[in-house]
């Protein structure tokens, strides 16, 4: 005697549904795990993991650069060491001298309408701003570099100085932009939102709409975007130096600064 076989199970009407709240949990996850993975690596001491294999860590920015070896150790205790930034502010200090204007230090949050204040204060206005800066707060360096087009100022980076992180796009508002040799002009990932605790997809929308304001930026001051390339691809703990031939390339310099 034969078992009876049983009827098909009746199709499933929420299977498709399920899959898809499957796979949206399991997508928010693994952000939610990327940004974690991120947080601990800023919070790691300079050179990250202790366990880290010989020889897989950037040098430090005192080491030059070539093509195809550009990425550099960016850890700001590793700063005061290097004898271009030993004396860095932790904001920026505006100084005047004849045409020449200069903005030293850090980028700190509020240095943006600092500046304003500042370049509307002056009786003599500069026809160039020179920049010496490790960077900082992204959106203050938009601010003054949309200032600085807007005055119809000039900018550069001397010989044997910095433009790093978020100075470069300080840099991209000048109508002329000059870069001296032997300076480092550099580019990394950004951190656009200070809250570590919103849930992933809204911290990912963030770090988007924040990464669309600085390319909107750069194409406004005749600047190819595309220098944002190598900047998504090195990490907050490194900083990408740019080679002479990028800087010209992507507009960061202007043909004999002009």
């Amino acid at each position: 005697m034969t078992a009876e076989a049983r009827p098909p199970a009746p199709p499933d009407p929420m299977r498709g549904t399920r899959r898809a709240l499957r796979g949206m949990l399991l997508l928010q996850v693994g952000l939610a795990l990327a940004l974690a993975a991120a947080e601990i690596g800023r919070a790691l001491p300079p050179g990250g993991l202790p366990f880290a294999l010989p020889g897989t860590r950037p040098p430090g920015l005192e080491a030059p650069v070539a093509p195809g070896d550009q990425r550099r150790r960016f850890a700001p205790s590793d700063l005061p060491d290097l004898p271009a930034a030993g004396d860095m502010p932790s904001r920026l200090l505006f100084e005047q001298e004849g045409d020449l204007a200069r903005a030293t230090g850090a980028i700190a949050p509020g240095d943006g309408a600092r500046f304003a204040e500042w370049l509307a204060g002056r009786e003599e206005p500069p026809a160039t701003l020179a920049l010496h800066s490790t960077g900082g707060s992204v959106s203050d360096a938009l601010e003054i570099g949309r200032a600085v087009r807007a005055a119809g100022l000039a900018t550069e980076v001397a010989a044997e100085r910095l433009c790093l992180s978020a100075c470069p796009y300080i840099l991209a508002g000048g109508v002329a932009r000059r870069v001296g040799e032997g300076a480092a002009v550099g580019v990394h990932q950004h951190y656009h939102g200070e809250n570590s605790y919103l849930p992933a997809f809204l911290a990912v929308e963030d770090i988007q709409r924040g990464q669309a304001e600085v390319m909107a930026h750069l194409s406004d001051m005749g600047v190819d975007p595309r220098v944002m390339i190598p900047a998504l691809s090195t990490p907050p703990a490194e900083i990408y130096v740019l080679m002479p031939e990028e800087l010209v390339r992507h507009g960061l310099v202007t043909p004999d600064g002009t």
